[in-house]
């Protein structure tokens, strides 16, 4: 039978299909491999003995949240307690962009701001917008209903950003586990223990825990370029041009024409520099 994996736990698989749903081990033969199944694969599994027996080619997939087949990503993003960061952002949405994921900003506890704080945050929020990013707002849920319809979401972002607080309002049927940010760090505690495909709103999504670090070690200097999507509007002398130390870089020219994000090409610079380490 064929069916897709909603959630694991230790060693146990658990596989929703038509029929209902089955715990599975995967087989030995998968260590052998060196393939291992995670949360948001298409299997297929023998239901007489719960056993998976093949891992079916992945759309696309993620090594932190470690799932796979994913459509869009809801960036969910805290403006205070923890701090609206755009150094995090860039992160995710670069992540995205190299994954083919699309990316939809989700900005939470506005009401947490002033007036002053608003208005600087709506002129950042409406550059992304500019290049391309759809952003809601979780105190305006029937925008963020709209977007889970046919699509399986992956949500992610900061530990404490409501992540789960998000998903229990969109649907009252789940009571997913919260917690107060620990006012002594600045950040909240991972109340998501493991990852699980959910139905929600006639589509999928994937609850993962919180998390703020990323590793772009793997990640080639040229797509992590080419993840900063509004670069390419400003085609450079030289096709090789890395946006660094190149001279007649029209990428660096436009940033400061301030055509292009300050931060954002701050960010740029600071993850070129990891990825080279």
């Amino acid at each position: 039978m064929k069916g897709q994996i909603v959630k694991i736990v230790s060693n146990l698989c658990t596989v929703e299909c038509e029929d209902g749903i089955y715990e599975c081990t995967p087989r030995g033969k998968f260590r052998n491999q060196k393939i291992s199944p995670v949360v948001g694969d298409y299997v297929e599994f023998d239901e007489k003995n719960n056993y998976l027996l093949e891992i079916l080619p992945r759309k696309n997939h993620l090594e932190r949240p470690l799932v796979s087949n994913i459509d869009q990503g809801l960036l969910v993003t805290s403006v205070k307690s923890p701090d609206f960061s755009t150094n995090l952002l860039d992160k995710l949405l670069a992540v995205m962009e190299y994954h083919h994921i699309t990316p939809i900003i989700c900005i939470t506890k506005w009401d947490l701001l002033n007036r002053k704080e608003k208005k600087e945050i709506k002129k950042i929020l409406k550059y992304y917008q500019k290049i391309g990013y759809k952003v809601v707002y979780n105190h305006k849920l029937w925008q963020v209903r709209k977007i889970f319809k046919n699509k399986t979401t992956v949500l992610t972002g900061q530990t404490g950003a409501g992540k789960s607080t998000l998903i229990n309002k969109l649907d009252s049927k789940f009571q997913l586990e919260t917690n107060e940010i620990s006012k002594a760090l600045g950040r909240g505690k991972h109340t998501t223990r493991h990852v699980e495909l959910l139905h929600l709103l006639k589509g999928k999504v994937l609850d993962t825990p919180g998390f703020s670090q990323l590793d772009f070690q793997e990640v080639p200097d040229h797509e992590l370029r080419d993840a900063f999507i509004e670069f390419q509007k400003y085609p450079c002398p030289y096709k090789d041009c890395m946006h660094l130390s190149e001279k007649e870089c029209q990428v660096k020219a436009n940033v400061e024409k301030k055509n292009i994000l300050a931060s954002r090409y701050e960010n740029y610079q600071k993850l070129m520099k990891k990825s080279r380490w």
